[in-house]
């Protein structure tokens, strides 16, 4: 197949360029390419907000909450542009997962009152989906929601909440049915004011030292029965279509290419013998071959991309999952051989030699071991290839 782009498509990429590079804040985008520090809520709210403004926050959703009738290939520059630029991504809680829940399956109340301020991230979410005994097997939840009158009231807990402790509300998907016969079927899917009396979040500290993640406690909450989603005992499906729309964007191709660039940059800077680091033989060839393996894994995409105009799921999202997981982290990894001795320093400040982006290429290369976990591991992706792909 022919993967040039149009012209029309050229011009609608360089449109996106431009925007990301001139009106999102600098010094966002140099926190969020790992160079001046940690991205704080605000820097997220700001940047989803001025993306919102701009119709660029939720292009996927019905054009009638915000989305944009844009082809697949459309959607793929928008998304590759914007992580190029290190611009950070309009928080997927929000624009991947709950927003096209509720978009699809809620009542028009519910898209009322809850998608204007998830697009705009008024409404910060996050995802009460795993538990202790219940991650890769999440069928196994044991969260209960017991209907009482007009109210459900939710006992259980739930784990790995990511950014609960920005969030203004969380989509939890709970056991309504115990009795089932199925462990998929008799569960819902619920939307919890984080707020209601009974919840408690508590952080937990990740081997990067920092504070990513939290376990959620529900002990007695009493949540509306219109803050249901669909039907009672039909959150299994639910699940099902927002796990597919998590998997939008996670290959993380423009993502990779940044990285890849700043450690060429900084190879150049870096003086070993008579040369620089960017000159040494064994440096070069490691960074041409990831180069190459990341053209590749883009080629791949603009394929699977091309051929999704159907919409429906195409199995080869495993191997752009797999791949790029794999390729991201190895991206992290090279910049903190870069970074070298710099990198040991932790939060060091600006008062020691070491720049802040060798601090933080450590923390950076850790915190991205979890890329290979989410949206489903890599052990699941090699399973989906063997079967839906290979035939095996």
């Amino acid at each position: 197949m022919n993967l040039k782009l149009t012209d029309e498509e050229l011009k609608f990429r360089d449109e996106m360029r431009t925007f990301f590079t001139t009106q999102i804040p600098a010094d966002i985008r140099e926190r969020a390419a790992g160079g001046g520090g940690e991205l704080t809520r605000e820097d997220f709210v700001t940047t989803q907000q001025i993306l919102n403004a701009n119709g660029l926050a939720v292009p996927h959703w019905p054009a009638e909450w915000g989305g944009k009738d844009w082809t697949p290939v459309q959607r793929h520059l928008w998304l590759d542009e914007m992580q190029l630029a290190s611009v950070p991504d309009p928080l997927a809680f929000n624009a991947d997962m709950v927003g096209p829940v509720i978009a699809a399956f809620g009542s028009q109340e519910q898209k009322e009152k809850f998608l204007p301020g998830t697009a705009n991230l008024d409404i910060w979410w996050c995802q009460g989906f795993s538990e202790p005994e219940a991650g890769s097997d999440l069928a196994s939840l044991k969260t209960r929601a017991v209907r009482d009158g007009d109210s459900y009231i939710v006992n259980g807990q739930k784990t790995w909440t990511t950014l609960g402790q920005h969030a203004d509300w969380i989509f939890c998907l709970v056991r309504t049915d115990p009795n089932a016969p199925k462990r998929q079927a008799g569960i819902s899917f619920l939307l919890i004011d984080m707020k209601t009396p009974g919840i408690t979040v508590r952080p937990i500290k990740l081997i990067d030292g920092g504070y990513e993640v939290n376990e959620v406690w529900f002990e007695d909450v009493r949540v509306p029965v219109e803050n249901l989603v669909g039907e009672e005992n039909a959150g299994w499906s639910y699940a099902k279509f927002l796990l597919g729309n998590e998997r939008t964007g996670v290959t993380r191709v423009g993502s990779s290419k940044a990285k890849l660039a700043k450690a060429k940059k900084y190879a150049a800077q870096t003086a070993i013998g008579d040369g620089t680091l960017l000159e040494d033989p064994l440096f070069a060839a490691r960074l041409a071959e990831l180069e190459n393996e990341l053209l590749a894994l883009e080629l791949t995409q603009l394929r699977v991309v091309a051929s999704s105009a159907d919409g429906k799921p195409n199995p080869a999202s495993s191997l752009l999952k797999l791949r790029g997981s794999e390729l991201q982290q190895a991206a992290t990894e090279i910049l903190m051989d870069v970074a070298g001795p710099d990198s040991l320093p932790f939060d060091g400040g600006d008062e020691i030699a070491s720049p802040s982006w060798a601090q933080r290429s450590a923390p950076v290369f850790l915190n991205f071991r979890k890329v290979s976990i989410y949206s489903g591991s890599s052990e699941v992706q090699r399973n989906i290839i063997s079967s839906s792909i290979l035939g095996l």
